[in-house]
């Protein structure tokens, strides 16, 4: 059985034409504002109107049945005989519309034709309820169709589709018989064969699962290999790996790599017909794969864009039915091959891939998810895995918040003020509600409600639809469509408001003045999207306190944890807390910063090698480089250093990662920051780092919305300090400890810099691996150290 909803049918089939950005085509008969309108017309209608009905149909093939299934907005009986009616909310002028958008009259006629058939009738009558989001003026299209001719289309529709149909039931049986032979490809590390186990018995439940998997673990192919075993078994249809960084994205598609490969074998070679047969795709972000100068999708300025939907389904077709490369070149190569659009091609192909690699913001962003995967009424039988899953708390109250600045309104008002009257007025009518709060708002103002503002944009979003299609000025249209998007975030964020949000109003440090929707809670939002699947995995190097994470990332009370183990050998690392310096803000100053670079110091001249310090901010890390600079010249010490800038490019941060790639007859010392570039997501294994200090506890600085989170948790009796401070801070100290044992041969030093690390609330996150730490002072750390290189070189 393959099944496929009306609209992903007729929308899949029936596209045609270019890429048009300068269409303002926001999916907004998706948004909730949207389905508030559908509904109210539906209370309107009468006893003969019948809302939201359910159907579907089955329609057989040689070796296959094709399901179709949808809701229709609404079947009404009305004297003439049966009407469907598909209701669409707009912000377009209702008066400009000279007959419906194809592709949705094209699904009320699928509607038509099954309720028409499955109730024996000899014709249908469809109606088209365009409505406008604003004014809620609304328009009708009516037309009649006899059964016989709606069947005829119908069918049409449906040969169409039967080789993808097809294509899906054979692909489907090759892979899960190939993914039956797969093996695990190593011999299991210890404590690894428990988590696969544990990732598999998940899915089997239909739960979600927390992964703490301390380095070395081997916990992408630990969670890739039960997961892709799960979809061979029928368990599951779809599998997302997601991540918030690329290099995480490289070692996901490796992993993938690697289980089609079968390294399992004695050989090491496997026929081609033993092979797993998998198709990964990696979804690479549009400003990355684009051809063009600049990602300007339209087909005046980009010749890929132009026709791009008259070809991108033989292109596709072409891809999955004569290869399993869906890598970026390959992606490319096809792009180019048939003159379409490389991202949006990646993003057509994803919808046949067994694995997709992305980004989180594919799946959770209200702004940026595959509607076709995560959009309304979709569901999948999906598996998520999300890796460094740490990250998702702090993307995820950044994708479900928004920003409104008045200062944005009061450009655009100005720009379009002798150009545009009616549109000018409405922006004028905003800045003057921001005004009257910006009046009441001495720096920072909790607000119990932004209705005002929302019903105003509704008005500010329909004008400025109506002047992005009619702009000729591309300047002028950039900046307009930069308001656009600011506004619509906040529309949509705003129907998402509940006691996960608060709103607040604030003048910046620049004077600018904005309101914002803060999301403080996430896991409510992020469940809409895991929903769409049956089984989650969430796992990090770094996931502690574990009921932190559970509690932003889930809304479940029964979702299963597994606290993997450390293969390292402790006696491989020293970790040590000095006690006799501090990072609070009291006691920064000379002497401090000196005592900082002699723990440098001594740490660098005990063993020669490469070092990493990291500070928690870029003027800590200088005072301290400043010191250390005038020690080593000072005493005339041999030391090399290297110092982390403020937004280095990529081709800096490969020049600052290659010098712990050298040989050197002296030790290297990185100044580095905290939860930046270098603390997380970078392997330098074996003598390539072989000792990091971390100064001080990672405590983000304080600011509004820490202390609004501070706040909200308190209210909650949560230990708002800790979450909103110490958890975030100490995931950062964990991250940059684990740069150093990255291999079973590694050894190393980890030096945690802070008196407050014997403090209970941050004892409380150290993760098992760190038990039997040392204490030391400044007095005995080169002792201590020269004594552990010394027992360790002994070995």
């Amino acid at each position: 059985m393959i099944r496929i909803s009306v609209r992903a049918l007729v929308e899949f089939i029936l596209q045609s034409g270019d890429i048009d950005n300068r269409i303002a085509s926001a999916d907004k008969d998706a948004m909730q504002m949207g389905a508030r309108m559908h509904r109210k017309i539906q209370r309107q209608m009468g006893s003969s109107y019948h809302p939201e009905v359910t159907m579907k149909i089955q329609v057989p093939f040689e070796g296959f049945t094709l399901q179709i299934e949808g809701r229709a907005d609404g079947v009404m009986e009305t004297d003439e005989g049966t009407v469907i009616d598909e209701i669409k909310g707009v912000f377009k002028n209702l008066d400009t519309m000279k007959e419906p958008v194809q592709v949705h009259l094209a699904q009320a006629k699928c509607y038509a034709f099954i309720y028409g058939e499955q109730n024996g009738l000899d014709s249908m009558g469809v109606q088209m309820t365009y409505c406008h989001l604003e004014t809620e003026e609304i328009r009708r299209f009516r037309s009649e169709y006899e059964m016989e001719e709606l069947r005829k289309w119908f069918y049409e529709l449906t040969d169409q589709y039967e080789k993808w149909a097809r294509f899906q039931v054979e692909w489907k049986k090759l892979r899960n018989q190939s993914i039956k032979q797969t093996e695990f490809p190593y011999e299991y590390r210890e404590g690894q064969k428990d988590l696969v186990t544990s990732v598999y018995r998940t899915i089997l439940r239909k739960k979600k699962l927390f992964i703490q998997a301390p380095t070395g673990v081997g916990k992408t192919m630990a969670t890739v290999f039960p997961a892709v075993k799960a979809v061979g078994e029928g368990l599951a249809e779809k599998l997302f790996y997601l991540t918030a960084k690329t290099i995480t994205r490289t070692v996901a598609q490796q992993a993938f790599e690697i289980l089609k490969e079968g390294t399992h074998r004695e050989n090491g070679q496997i026929s081609e017909s033993e092979q797993m047969r998998y198709k990964t795709i990696v979804l690479t972000a549009k400003e990355k794969i684009c051809f063009c100068d600049k990602a300007e999708c339209n087909p005046d300025y980009c010749p890929y864009a132009k026709g791009h939907y008259d070809r991108i389904n033989d292109a596709v077709y072409e891809m999955i039915t004569e290869t399993d490369d869906l890598s970026r070149s390959a992606i490319e190569q096809q792009a180019k091959k048939w003159q379409v659009c490389p991202f949006e091609l990646g993003l057509d192909l994803s919808l046949w891939a067994d694995a997709v690699i992305c980004d989180y913001n594919y799946v959770f962003d209200p702004n940026a998810r595959l509607k076709r995967f995560f959009g309304d009424n979709v569901k999948g039988e999906y598996l998520f895995l999300i890796d460094e899953a740490h990250n998702l708390v702090e993307r995820g109250r950044e994708m479900y918040s928004a920003s409104l600045y008045k200062e944005n309104i009061m450009k655009v008002r100005r720009l379009v003020k002798e150009r545009d009257g009616k549109l000018a007025r409405q922006l004028e009518d905003c800045n003057k509600q921001l005004l009257a709060l910006k009046r009441e708002c001495d720096g920072c103002q909790v607000l119990g409600s932004a209705g005002g503002i929302y019903l105003k944009l509704l008005s500010v979003m329909a004008e400025m639809e109506r002047y992005l299609e009619e702009c000729t000025e591309e300047e002028i249209r950039e900046e307009v469509l930069a308001l656009y998007f600011e506004v619509r975030m906040f529309e949509t964020i705003y129907e998402r408001l509940d006691e996960n949000y608060m709103i607040y109003s604030e003048i910046d440090k620049e004077g600018k003045f904005q309101i914002r929707l803060f999301c403080v809670n996430p896991s409510v939002n992020l469940k809409e999207s895991l929903d769409k699947g049956i089984s989650t995995v969430f796992f990090s190097a770094t996931l502690l306190p574990i009921r932190y994470y559970k509690e932003l990332l889930s809304t479940e009370k029964d979702d299963y944890a597994v606290y993997a183990r450390s293969v390292f050998d402790k006696k491989n690392r020293l970790l040590m807390v000095g006690n006799d310096v501090s990072t609070r803000y009291t006691r920064r100053g000379e002497k401090m910063y000196r005592r900082y670079a002699l723990y440098l110091k001594e740490m660098a001249l005990a063993k020669t090698g490469n070092y990493m310090a990291f500070f928690p901010s870029y003027r800590f890390m200088e005072e301290v480089y400043e010191c250390f600079l005038d020690m080593v010249e000072e005493e005339n010490i041999q030391l090399d250093c290297l110092i982390q800038a403020p937004y280095m490019s990529e081709e800096a941060r490969e020049i600052f990662l290659e010098g712990f790639e050298e040989e050197r007859d002296v030790s290297l010392m990185g100044f580095c920051v905290m939860g930046g570039i270098f603390s997380e997501g970078i392997d330098l294994s074996e003598d390539k780092l072989i000792g990091a200090a971390i100064i001080g506890t990672g405590l983000p600085q304080v600011c509004r919305e820490r202390e609004l989170l501070k706040e909200y948790f308190d209210k909650k009796e949560m230990r708002g300090f800790d979450y909103a401070y110490v958890y975030p801070g100490m995931n950062k100290v964990q991250q940059s400890a684990g740069r150093v044992i990255r291999t079973e041969e590694d050894r190393g030093i980890i030096l945690l810099l802070d008196d407050r690390f014997q403090e209970k609330r941050y004892k409380e996150t150290f993760p098992r691996e760190w038990e039997g730490y040392q204490m030391c002072n400044i007095k005995n750390v080169k002792e201590k150290i020269r004594k552990f290189w010394d027992q360790t070189s002994s070995k």
